[in-house]
């Protein structure tokens, strides 16, 4: 069976007076639930930009919860994460409009981590990140919604070049901005000693993937990774609300699919 141990943190940094992050998760109460459903792992980031982020970011991720603890474990996880980014979408939108007199554009990032058996979906939309943590690498998982990315990806920009112009922080994608969103999903298979890694851009702002593989590598605790890797964004920055979820796989069951439905592979 798969078997998990998880940490997380958020903190609001060392110039922000309020946290527009916001954090979640779904753990099965059973073994049964946990073959059926799977855990989910869900970080949203509030843009700061407009008014009431902290508020975005936590209807979204009460959505995504909510339905996946409501789901009958039938539906596939990629399309399970799909189909709930859009709810929390609609939930965003609807929670502007009765924000304030005449409604408010709120809007937020979502990164969400589904586990089970042997393999994790991640979904996600905007800058909000997740990694892989393999045998002390770290590989990145999502891309970012960024102007800068988008412009990189279709050439018009270098890897250097995005890094550093002011639209890497602009978002091209995110939740509550337009009636529909277009979430982007990928699959991975698991190996026993992996560690995934979600974080907002307080986080991978400040700390390069090579040091994050080195932290989470070589911190056997955790908590004691995560309050490490926020520590150091916060030395280093500070001008961003920092959130990290850490999931490490202890134990992975290998399945194959047949008409939709998992058999163990011996």
């Amino acid at each position: 069976m798969l078997e998990i141990e998880f940490a997380q943190l958020s903190d609001p940094g060392r110039v922000r007076s309020g946290n527009e992050d916001y954090l979640g998760h779904a753990l099965p109460a059973t073994s049964a639930l946990a073959r059926r459903c799977g855990w989910l792992f869900a970080l949203a980031d509030g843009v700061g930009g407009q008014q009431q982020g902290e508020l975005a970011a936590q209807v979204a991720v009460e959505t995504l919860l909510d339905g996946f603890r409501n789901a009958n474990g039938s539906e596939p996880h990629r399309a399970l994460l799909s189909r709930l980014i859009q709810a929390a979408n609609t939930r965003v939108l609807e929670a502007g409009q009765k924000a304030g007199p005449g409604g408010l554009s709120i809007a937020t990032t979502i990164i969400a981590c589904a586990v089970r058996f042997d393999r994790a979906v991640v979904a996600h939309v905007g800058d909000s990140r997740c990694y892989l943590i393999r045998e002390s690498r770290t590989v990145a998982l999502t891309r970012d919604h960024t102007v800068a990315s988008e412009q990189m990806r279709l050439g018009l920009l270098s890897a250097e070049r995005a890094s550093e112009v002011p639209t890497r922080h602009v978002l091209s994608r995110s939740l509550g901005n337009d009636l529909f969103v277009a979430a982007e999903t990928s699959e991975y298979q698991l190996h026993r000693g992996d560690t995934l890694l979600l974080c907002s851009d307080g986080l991978h702002g400040a700390i390069s993937p090579p040091e994050i593989a080195r932290i989470v590598s070589h911190v056997s605790n955790l908590e004691t990774a995560a309050h490490e890797l926020v520590g150091i964004a916060n030395q280093r920055d500070g001008g961003d609300n920092i959130s990290v979820q850490l999931i490490r796989i202890r134990s992975v069951e290998r399945v194959g699919m047949y008409r939709g439905r998992a058999y163990k592979i011996r």
